[in-house]
């Protein structure tokens, strides 16, 4: 009875983790959207990820579509059997997967084969340490791929872009900070957060900073000295300007926790853990002798849902043109897009992220995609009794990952349009110029909002490569995106990111001694 109870709390704890946004996280949007100006980008995203926040609590689905790595955190009292805890949170995990909680993202790192089922060598993370309570406590995060590729390891003395050299001191690790918030741009889902970790080694130094992701975001640290670099970095990475998804305004990173640890003389890092506006971090006590839950941690008893803004909408329409496409698209109606014009698409498009990339590289396109628009998704898929296909969650993926492929494979196939997040670099600007291609950015994160765009899954390619990595094809209607890359040599991401460097040089001279 004991172990099925148990199985059954790691059960709740995964799918409230994977859908229910927790509330100190949620009063720290709320607060971000008061801030931004009503009509602009920022505005705009900010609007799409409360109604998504909404969606999710309704659907009791996922928040976002990349679930991410589980990583769990146990303390155990003295006598409790840590075997079967691990087992019934593998147990849980592939339960959750199965109800499409979670996505499948276990993937053979020799062969590309996908588990199916979130379990594999070293997956899930499960870490256990015993403490002198008579409780079990759970804690457990899901980061996705976004944010954990924008983590960050600085080995100092180090120099760094727009701040000059950083040195083996608080100014140096400040430095070091201000810099990793800069250097994730719009590709990790910004409005962030990051957790710090100072010292250790490089194995030690990541776990640190991930652990203070663990910590309430309103919390104060008891290191004086740490609490005031926390406060300073909060206030100084929102002069950057880079904004919600990269798009520029005035919030950019919306919480900052530091730790620190000791180090060997000759090593000094400073490691950083970015997390995306999905923070999605939760944690339970449960009674060692029933297995039952008895307590559930960030949540203080608030009720905090968002009022959904429709005067925001309209304000933004009216700063913004917008287009309506229908695929396939002609290089004519391309030609006629600029960046920062809002488009909406109905008719079809096809999934397509690091596996069907590479495919298609080196083999012809399963189906004709001539003037077609490929989504950099992988999405959350439930097959029905009858053998259809369901699209339970589809927010966009990292685009920068696919730079190495994007542009040849435009020209190639005839594509004409790429959504994604985050934004690509100068070799599929150039091919955008050249061939009469757009880039067009979704709101990361938003997977409930965009899979109710979803109207239909019409067929699926390459189902061999796993569910994220299959090619889909999906029927949408006004599925709504920003130009930021246009075929006139515009980018809004490049032009971020500069600017963003520029003010980040106003950090470089000492602050804390």
């Amino acid at each position: 009875m004991y172990i099925e109870q148990l199985e059954k709390s790691m059960y709740d704890l995964i799918c409230e983790t994977s859908t229910n946004l927790p509330k100190d996280v949620r009063r720290k949007i709320l607060a971000a959207k008061e801030l931004e100006d009503a009509g602009t980008r920022a505005a705009m995203s900010l609007e799409t990820i409360t109604k998504n926040i909404n969606m999710a609590d309704e659907k009791m689905s996922p928040i976002c579509q990349d679930t991410g790595m589980p990583t769990f955190k146990i303390k155990t009292p003295v006598g409790v059997n840590q075997i079967e805890i691990k087992a019934a949170v593998k147990r849980a995990i592939v339960q959750a997967t199965k109800d499409t909680k979670l996505r499948p993202n276990s993937v053979d790192s020799l062969t590309g084969d996908n588990s199916g089922d979130n379990l594999g060598a070293g997956v899930p993370v499960v870490k256990f340490e015993q403490w002198e309570q008579d409780h079990i406590e759970v804690k457990l995060i899901l980061k996705g791929g976004g944010c954990e590729n924008k983590n960050i390891q600085y080995s100092l003395p180090a120099e760094l872009d727009g701040l000059g050299r950083a040195g083996r001191d608080l100014d140096g690790i400040r430095k070091c900070i201000l810099h990793s918030v800069y250097q994730a741009q719009g590709q990790g889902c910004s409005a962030g957060f990051i957790g710090v970790g100072i010292g250790g080694d490089r194995a030690s130094g990541y776990e640190l900073a991930k652990d203070q992701l663990f910590r309430e975001v309103d919390d104060l640290n008891p290191n004086p000295k740490l609490a005031d670099l926390e406060e300073y970095v909060l206030e100084s990475a929102n002069k950057l300007g880079i904004g919600t998804m990269g798009f520029g305004g005035e919030v950019t990173l919306l919480g900052c926790k530091i730790g620190v640890m000791h180090r060997i003389p000759a090593s000094f890092y400073v490691s950083v853990a970015y997390n995306c506006w999905a923070y999605r971090r939760m944690a339970v006590d449960i009674d060692a002798g029933s297995g039952n839950i008895t307590n559930w941690h960030y949540n203080d008893g608030e009720k905090i849902a968002f009022a959904q803004d429709d005067n925001n909408q309209d304000e933004a329409k009216q700063t913004a043109r917008t287009v309506e496409l229908m695929a396939p698209i002609s290089e004519e109606q391309i030609r006629d897009l600029n960046v920062g014009d809002v488009v909406k698409i109905s008719g079809m498009m096809y999934t397509g992220r690091d596996a069907i990339h590479k495919y298609l590289s080196e083999n012809d396109s399963p189906i004709d995609l001539d003037g077609q628009i490929i989504y950099h998704c992988g999405p959350v898929v439930m097959k029905n009794e009858d053998g259809s296909y369901e699209i339970k969650a589809a927010g966009p993926t990292t685009s920068a990952r696919e730079e190495p492929y994007q542009g040849d494979i435009m020209k190639k196939f005839g594509v004409r349009a790429v959504i994604g997040k985050g934004g690509m670099g100068p070799k599929t600007l150039a091919a955008l110029e050249e061939h009469g291609g757009v880039y067009l950015n979704a709101i990361g994160g938003a997977a409930q909002y965009y899979a109710d765009c979803i109207k239909a899954v019409e067929g699926v390619d390459l189902l061999q490569f796993g569910i994220p990595e299959a090619m889909w094809h999906l029927r949408v209607k006004d599925f709504t995106a920003v130009v930021t890359m246009d075929s006139h040599g515009n980018s809004l991401h490049a032009d971020v990111d500069k600017s963003s460097l520029e003010k980040l040089s106003q950090f470089k001279e000492k602050v804390f001694s």
